[in-house]
């Protein structure tokens, strides 16, 4: 459920978001449950096959806690007229620290949220002000505490390796500050450079806007994630998936059904979904340009995925799981043709460090993970077509 609107855009955002007016998000909330209402003639257009069952529900930003009660409530009205949400769904809600008002925690408690994801992205006052983060590390403690005294059992947040101004000794604060407050989640991201985002575009032209001249190097920004892969597992945070560690029983039921290629369906704007289908699967995403979205016209692009992308989604969707893939589960399901190539760039691959073999799995090492595209990159381009 994609809500996207902030209060201020970060200088790092590359996704589909923007500050909006009270007017504007009540017609977007409007258009959303539109959407929901219509899920069921969408999927027939598609040829897709449309669970009716549900048993996680996230909604995502933007800041999605910047909705008023009442519109929060339509939202779940319009989730729960379309499908049958499970008494024991995973409900999770994304915010921004100091960003839910009492009565919208009220609200979406009521209606069953269960697990809250909180976009921190550093402890450091410093760096959370150079990105145009509106909050301050004793915000964020704030902020978690009260969540967790409100009822909220799963608090999650995420961290940026590579902010402006980022230290190794500023990385062991935020680490210190994550793993001492409550947490049961965290997920890890390098910062991403490139035009999507005003920093990464400033980054690239070598300008002083939006404090890229702060900007650490990406060797740094490195090894500050391979010391998050280091030190979490020892404060009780496994290591799940490239990006993601969680405390006994708190792994993000939601995000791993994307790796296991589960069916979901996303709403609003720039939402993606993944369908059955008679051949298959289906992908499809929303438009990202809100004028569109406004006007009625919700699917952008459609993408069939036969046996050879359902092989290799398996691949470099199963190789982000810390679990990896099954050469078992592999050699049975999957042609020969699309397997025998795989293996032979995989040997290479593990002779060079960048993937193991263990307990029958391909799994990726921590080298493997630094450069997760150039390893599936390398595993695939030999499948034949």
């Amino acid at each position: 459920m994609s809500v996207p609107f902030c209060r201020a855009k970060c200088s790092f955002c590359n996704f589909a978001s923007g500050v909006g007016k009270a007017a504007e998000i009540e017609a977007y909330v409007a258009r959303l449950c539109a959407e929901i209402d219509a899920a069921s003639a969408t999927a027939a257009r598609l040829d897709a096959k449309l669970p009716r069952a549900v048993d996680t529900v996230y909604f995502g930003g933007g800041t999605p806690s910047l909705l008023t009660p009442a519109q929060v409530q339509r939202v779940f009205e319009a989730l729960r007229r379309n499908f049958d949400v499970s008494a024991d769904a995973e409900i999770t809600l994304e915010a921004a620290p100091g960003q839910i008002a009492d009565e919208v925690l009220d609200a979406a408690r009521s209606l069953g949220v269960n697990r809250v994801s909180l976009g921190v992205q550093s402890f450091v006052d410093r760096e959370c002000a150079a990105v145009g983060r509106l909050h301050t590390g004793e915000d964020c403690l704030r902020e978690i505490a009260r969540l967790r005294a409100a009822g909220i059992e799963e608090v999650g947040a995420d961290l940026i390796a590579g902010l402006p101004y980022q230290t190794a000794a500023s990385w062991e604060q935020s680490l210190d500050a994550a793993t001492s407050c409550g947490l049961t989640h965290l997920s890890v991201y390098l910062l991403e450079i490139d035009e999507d985002s005003r920093l990464g575009l400033e980054v690239i032209a070598g300008g002083q806007r939006f404090h890229a001249h702060g900007v650490p190097q990406e060797e740094l920004a490195v090894a500050l994630y391979g010391r998050a892969c280091e030190r979490l597992p020892k404060a009780g945070f496994t290591q799940y998936e490239i990006s993601n560690f969680a405390r006994a029983g708190s792994r993000s039921r939601h995000n791993v059904k994307y790796w296991q290629r589960a069916p979901y369906i996303g709403f609003g704007l720039d939402a993606h979904s993944m369908l059955p289908s008679e051949t298959g699967a289906v992908r499809f995403a929303n438009v990202e340009e809100m004028s569109e979205y406004r006007g009625a016209k919700s699917i952008g692009s459609v993408v069939r995925v036969g046996q050879r992308e359902a092989f290799e989604e398996t691949i470099f969707l199963g190789l982000r799981m810390c679990v990896g893939v099954s050469l078992a589960d592999l050699r049975e399901s999957v042609p020969r043709e699309f397997v025998q190539p795989c293996e032979e760039s995989a040997d290479e691959l593990i002779a060079d460090g960048l993937m193991t073999v263990e307990d029958g799995c391909w799994r990726l090492t921590l080298r493997g993970r630094l450069v997760s595209n150039e390893v599936f990159g390398l595993l695939l381009e030999s499948v034949t077509a």
